[in-house]
């Protein structure tokens, strides 16, 4: 349809178009000219709230929220990415710093800290620091740096010296899968995560139950190992069951440890009918070991992991499940709260675990239902 049929001229078109130009210069004109002070004067309140109601950062109220998103839409108002971020931080960057990025578990964790994190305007810089030598060096390197307004430490342990420096920063730190001093941290309850795998077997009948915990290369101890010995011994405790020291072992991390260990308790004169490893990839090696033996599994022996690996589903493992994709997403949440507020609601976060009953678990084979305790005080060596 031409200008003409629709009761239009050509020079009142021409008109029109103008008037459209020239009220979008203005629009984009007024935009430019504010700023968020300007937004926040209007609004009565805070810069610092303005910029958590845009950026739909915690300690806003919904109301307010929705009164300053109205105002901003009303004056055509656009919060610029360089402006939010100094309104966050100096910086506007997370370094993420983990010990591993090819192995699961700290994958997950990722994942989760880099979902939480995505609609922030916060980057993340990722620094893996596998070896003894690059983990030095990152730290000694770090207050010089301040290249961040946050840092998250990724399951893994630090000297005091290394915290010291991390103190030097005057950045925000918090912990994902672990503990740091009073700084906020995300984890799982260890202790109660093995009594949880020991009191399954417990209640199946068991009572000859050993355990493949883990040992690694690290300088520093990671907490986890000790944690998940003593909910097993205090699980046993409990029950009136003596803790055995032949059948506490301590093998290197991974499913190559748990092949070993879970031979030498098939060597010892009375194996145990069932196990409980500090992890799924011990459990996946002791299952190794028992297949290649051609013992059932779990006519003969059972098999408990922790932690709900992704191939645990696969080969039908009983096993403990620990959120890890969910302990990202909280530690991610916990930076933007700090970085927005001062402070977090909850700076301290365990999360559940749960027992997770699959095929490699059931009761001990008839005539093993009771023990008799060997000579000698029970007890740990």
């Amino acid at each position: 349809m031409s200008p003409h049929e629709n009761g239009l001229s050509t020079a009142g078109c021409q008109t029109a178009n103008a008037y459209a130009a020239r009220y979008r210069d203005c629009v984009a004109k007024r935009s430019a000219s504010l700023n968020m002070s300007d937004l926040a004067a209007r609004a009565g309140v805070s810069i610092a709230t303005v910029s958590r109601a845009l950026s739909g950062a915690p300690g806003v109220s919904e109301t307010t929220r929705e009164r300053i998103r109205l105002l901003a839409q009303d004056l055509s108002y656009s919060v610029s990415p360089t402006a939010a971020r100094l309104a966050r931080g100096a910086n506007g960057r997370v370094a993420v710093v983990t010990p591993d990025l090819a192995h699961w578990f700290y994958g997950s964790m990722l994942e989760g800290i880099v979902s939480a994190l995505r609609d922030s305007d916060l980057d993340v810089l990722l620094y893996e620091v596998k070896e003894e030598a690059e983990r030095r060096r990152f730290f000694d390197e770090l207050p010089a740096r301040r290249q961040v307004d946050a840092l998250i430490l990724v399951a893994m342990p630090i000297s005091r010296d290394e915290q010291d420096r991390v103190e030097l920063m005057g950045v925000t730190v918090v912990m994902a899968g672990g503990t740091l001093g009073d700084h906020p941290h995300v984890r799982i309850d260890d202790v109660a995560a093995a009594r949880q795998a020991t009191a399954h077997l417990l209640l199946a009948g068991h009572e000859r139950i050993a355990m493949i915990n883990a040992t690694g290369h690290w300088t520093l101890e990671y907490a986890a190992p000790g944690a998940r010995l003593r909910g097993f011994t205090e699980a046993l405790e409990d029950a009136g069951v003596p803790v055995r020291p032949d059948l506490v072992l301590h093998q290197p991390w991974g499913s190559l440890g748990g092949a070993e260990g879970m031979s030498r308790l098939l060597s010892l004169a009375r194996p145990p009918t069932a196990v409980v490893t500090f992890s799924d990839e011990l459990a996946f090696g002791a299952l190794r070991t028992l297949r290649r033996a051609a013992v059932p599994v779990p006519h003969t022996v059972s098999v408990v992991g922790i932690d709900d690996h992704s191939l645990a589903d696969m080969v039908d493992l009983t096993t403990v499940h620990q959120p890890v994709t969910e302990q990202g997403r909280v530690a991610g949440r916990l930076v933007q709260e700090v970085l927005a507020g001062g402070s977090a609601g909850s700076p301290h976060v365990t999360l559940p675990t749960h027992l997770v009953v699959r095929g490699t678990t059931g009761a001990p084979p008839s005539g093993h239902r009771k023990d008799t305790p060997p000579d000698g005080p029970p007890g740990l060596a």
